[in-house]
């Protein structure tokens, strides 16, 4: 009978210290334990084992299972009742700042929070005011105050002759030269 009592006692206390780290439904199941232990107990409390051990045991249990139960099904209830965009709505219309450019996705920074964002009238620059449009999962749709065209950086001029690797204008105005020979200088072809 004692093992049973520890079995589920130890499951109450496993499942809250889970419940810290991954939330609430795991302080439902340490409450639903609880209540499990309880009547485990109060039915050795009946059938008359030791009695001073199993009130203090009994006491704990529901103390720490109700509270625990409790909490959880404050957090769960509130959450099923809020909806999904509880959180993100109060963000729709805030003003925040571009973290870096958007052109057209960047990071903005709304609420103190960072978020991936989406600039919905062109590039805009780093530390450019902006304005939440609308919350579209966890990218905020922005309107940029400053939408003015980011600075294009001048690829490297291609010495005479060559190619930059990257630049089509200055590839399409490379002339032909000879073709390249094997490494035999034999035309392998």
């Amino acid at each position: 009978m004692w093992v049973v009592a520890g079995v589920l006692l130890g499951i109450v206390v496993l499942a809250t210290l889970v419940g810290f780290h991954v939330g609430p439904h795991a302080h439902a199941v340490a409450g639903i334990a609880g209540a499990a232990a309880a009547a485990w107990l109060a039915f050795m409390l009946v059938d008359g084992a030791t009695r001073p051990l199993l009130v203090a045991l009994l006491a704990a249990d529901v103390v720490v299972s109700g509270g625990v139960g409790f909490a959880a099904w404050r957090v769960l209830s509130l959450r099923r009742s809020a909806g999904p965009e509880h959180s993100t709505r109060r963000l729709e219309a805030a003003m925040g700042v571009a973290v870096g450019p958007l052109d057209p996705t960047g990071v903005v920074r709304v609420k103190g929070e960072s978020w991936s964002a989406t600039s919905l009238n062109g590039p805009v620059r780093d530390g450019a005011s902006v304005q939440v449009i609308s919350v579209d999962g966890i990218r905020l749709n922005v309107w940029g105050e400053d939408s003015s065209p980011l600075p294009v950086a001048d690829a490297p001029a291609a010495r005479p002759g060559e190619a930059g690797p990257s630049h089509p204008t200055t590839a399409a105005r490379q002339e032909p030269g000879p073709a390249p020979q094997s490494p035999t200088g034999r035309d392998d072809t």
